[in-house]
């Protein structure tokens, strides 16, 4: 019988819904990252389900030296080594389309709740509900339509996001220099031939791309400084493709109106870095300009279930049906 390891689940309960996609064909033990699991448990894992709590490293292979095959329960993969996995002959697979439209939606919404002043009126209304009970004049409300939204990474999240704010009559940009041509009209979006030149023509930057060694720290000081002075930044792809440090120096410094934050650097985020401990303390120069969430954006029951069940059955394909993967995403590694 199979045996598939889940040793950092983010889910309660027992594994219903992996072991069901099984059957009596397999065998699923799941953890929470910080239970501890036996040693015989890593040894006969034919496979493993990661959720991105631990990092899936050559250390975590040496415990697992009889896994054939490493899911990652997410579409970002940056968490495990596939370098690694590629040279024991694993394939790796991720799971690209469990959440394409969750996080669109998120995205837009973090957009709409700058741009409506929806936090800053709950917060006053919160506040003193009879004496607030008027629209804020701020700049960071606008009208939408025939305003720039500009797309940074245009894969499957940032197309739905891209329609998304295409329907509120936004204009959509983009800047993805491993896209090929025509792709872009299909969906009636105009590329950017460069990052600068994106964020130099964008009211609104979204960022949608995979956390790479090239991505990583794209947002930083000399890049946020061609940002329109108005301009709103939303990161709902890698908390590590922006510097924190530089945004919260931006935003304070008023080079750019504000940002909409679901991932962050470090998860939870570390409660003295300035831009948190700002929020915490509701310091003016926060209020109506930083949102941030809580990794939240991937997240809804249905995108929960799909996810849980679209990763088993990449695993069933692969030791029980003899299918290669077809979202494998270090193939490259494994043929060398």
């Amino acid at each position: 019988m199979v045996f598939i390891l889940v040793p950092d689940a983010r889910y309660e309960g027992p594994p219903t819904i992996e072991q069901e996609i099984f059957g009596d064909q397999a065998e699923v033990s799941a953890f929470k990252a910080t239970q501890y699991i036996p040693d015989e448990l890593w040894e006969r894992a034919d496979a493993l389900m990661i959720w991105g709590e631990l990092r899936c490293d050559r250390e975590m292979m040496d415990k697992a030296p009889n896994c054939r095959i490493i899911v990652r329960c997410g579409v970002g993969y940056d968490v495990v080594d596939i370098k690694e996995a590629g040279r024991r002959r694993i394939p790796a697979c991720n799971v690209p389309d469990y959440g394409t439209t969750d996080v669109a939606d998120h995205a837009i919404g973090l957009m709409l709740s700058i741009t409506r002043g929806i936090v800053r009126h709950h917060m006053n209304l919160c506040d003193d509900p009879v004496e607030n009970w008027r629209a804020v004049y701020t700049p960071h409300v606008r009208r939408l339509r025939g305003s720039m939204f500009g797309i940074v990474g245009r894969g499957r999240i940032g197309v739905a996001t891209g329609l998304r704010a295409k329907a509120l009559g936004m204009t959509i940009l983009f800047y993805d220099p491993y896209i090929p041509d025509g792709g872009d009209q299909s969906v009636g979006f105009e590329r950017r031939e460069s990052l600068v030149e994106l964020l130099r023509d964008s009211d609104i930057v979204s960022l949608h791309t995979p956390l790479t060694d090239e991505t990583r720290n794209m947002m930083n000081e000399s890049t946020i400084a061609y940002m329109k002075k108005d301009a709103i930044l939303i990161n709902t792809s890698r908390g590590e493709i922006v510097d924190l440090d530089a945004l919260t120096q931006a935003l304070k410094s008023r080079v750019i109106s504000a940002a909409a934050l679901d991932v962050q650097p470090q998860e939870p985020p570390d409660p003295n870095h300035p831009l948190i401990k700002a929020l915490k303390q509701k310091e003016p120069w926060t209020i109506g300009r930083v949102v941030i969430t809580p990794h939240a954006a991937w997240y809804t029951p249905d995108g929960l279930t799909d996810i849980r069940g679209k990763s088993a059955r990449a695993i069933r394909d692969y030791l029980i049906e003899n299918k290669f993967p077809r979202n494998c995403v270090n193939k490259e590694y494994i043929l060398k």
